[in-house]
């Protein structure tokens, strides 16, 4: 018989249930019975099952009704339909809603094993699937960056050069895109990796306050400095000090720091004595910097100085093949962190993240992840679930010929629907048949 494992029996019939129920624990599995398909999801709440095997004909919600609810809300769960022969045909559509495999009425104690065997073979392939996924996944990570565009892959190798230089450097990126993140990542990869990392979002810190935060003061230098303190650039010594927002200081800020960056040296507010500083200036901002110098609103001397090193990131929009990444890593930590197991995303949900210009970028999608998570009353995330995402605009309308029309509509209906040619055929109001001769006619494939 096959490995152990976690059984449910979903059948009307008492007998059934009771032969079931002797052959699995006699094999050593956990089994348990439910009577109905309301039983069968009160029971799926309470505790999860590995293998489900359901009848199709029962009172009240039928075999295929409670297959596609067990799919939505349990996608990892194994279906295997019991049917009689007659009903072949619901047999072989509960296949393409998922069900692993289907038993005949009445069936022999060496058919069961075989149907566990192939159960078991399917489970230990999606096992090795995950652990090559996860392992996959390694590359796609960059200290806590996620991405596996051609864009962030050119972050990526560019990290661990740019880390070995105490050469400034200069992030560009829209608000979301993980300018920290980076920061960190270089931070990480240097000899200063064991010396602080202080990050100050000078955007959110007025000017004269900042140049005190910066700088430290002496005691009575100005209102309310009852005693002396230590300026980051002080308090950062050997590390790595993030300027984020750095677009945003004053021209007289500007020309501090660059004394700074020169000379190696501060002078607290209300001293003379200059200090000996040792840092690596990392900076960021989402304005075009580039553009101000030009115009002569930020001053040219600092801009070339914090910009030994340019790295720019690429806006989420642009790089839409790292949003299923970004998605299922949101997943797990809000999965594990509300502890409500809604760890999967319907291929529906997934094109509305895709089709998304997410102009927060990954800061946005986190949040949007976060949200429906904590909102879900499933364990697999639904279109409907980012209902409160605003929705993109409508593609301007070109001169198309009623063919080219007709091709889109049904690849859009049958992606919508996964490929279920039965489900696609309901929305669009024809017969099977005929939806497959019109696939045919436009010459579609699955993906």
């Amino acid at each position: 018989m096959a490995d152990k494992m976690s059984i449910m029996i979903v059948d009307d019939e008492k007998i059934i249930r009771e032969s079931f129920l002797y052959w699995f624990e006699k094999y050593g599995h956990r089994v348990e019975a439910a009577a109905s398909g309301m039983e069968a999801l009160e029971k799926l709440e309470k505790s999860p099952f590995e293998v489900l095997f359901v009848d199709i004909k029962m009172p009240g919600m039928n075999g295929i009704e409670l297959l596609g609810k067990v799919k939505e809300e349990y996608p990892d769960t194994t279906v295997i339909i019991i049917t009689a022969y007659g009903s072949i045909e619901t047999a072989v559509e509960a296949m393409k809603m998922g069900a692993a495999d289907y038993l005949l009425k009445p069936f022999k104690p060496e058919q069961l094993s075989l149907v566990m065997e192939k159960v078991t073979q399917q489970r230990k392939l999606v096992s090795e699937y995950r652990y090559v996924k996860g392992r996959l996944e390694e590359f796609t990570r960059f200290e806590n960056i996620i991405g596996q565009s051609p864009a962030m892959q050119e972050v990526f190798d560019l990290i661990p050069e740019v880390a070995q230089s105490d050469s400034s450097v200069l992030i560009m990126g829209e608000t979301g895109t993980g300018k920290e993140l980076v920061a960190k990542a270089i931070h990480a990869k240097s000899k200063r990796r064991h010396l602080p990392f202080i990050a100050i979002n000078c955007g959110a810190i007025p000017d004269s306050l900042l140049e005190s935060e910066l700088f430290g003061h002496e005691k009575g230098a100005f209102t309310g400095a009852t005693h002396p303190r230590k300026g980051f650039l002080e308090v950062v010594s050997g590390g790595t000090l993030f300027l984020d927002e750095i677009g945003e200081i004053s021209p007289k800020m500007q020309v501090d720091l660059l004394r700074v960056l020169e000379e190696k040296k501060i002078i607290r507010i209300g001293e003379r004595q200059a200090i000996d500083v040792d840092f690596r200036l990392i900076s960021a901002t989402r304005r075009d910097l580039e553009k101000e110098v030009a115009e002569g609103s930020f001053r040219e001397d600092f801009f070339y100085r914090i910009n030994v090193i340019m790295i720019r990131i690429p806006p989420l929009r642009q790089r839409k093949e790292d949003i299923p990444l970004l998605v299922e890593h949101f997943l797990q930590k809000y999965s594990r962190e509300t502890v409500k197991q809604v760890d999967h995303i319907s291929a529906d949900a997934m094109r509305v993240l895709k089709a998304y210009d997410w102009p927060g970028n990954v800061r946005e999608l986190e949040n949007a992840i976060e949200r429906a998570v904590v909102l879900s009353k499933a364990r697999t995330l639904k279109r409907e679930d980012f209902a409160f995402l605003r929705s993109p605009p409508e593609p301007v309308l070109k001169s198309r010929s009623l063919k080219e029309v007709e091709r889109e509509h049904i690849q859009r209906i049958l992606e919508d629907c996964d490929w279920n040619v039965t489900r696609a055929s309901k929305v669009l109001g024809i017969n099977r048949v005929t939806l497959h001769k019109m696939i045919k006619r436009h010459n579609l494939k699955r993906p």
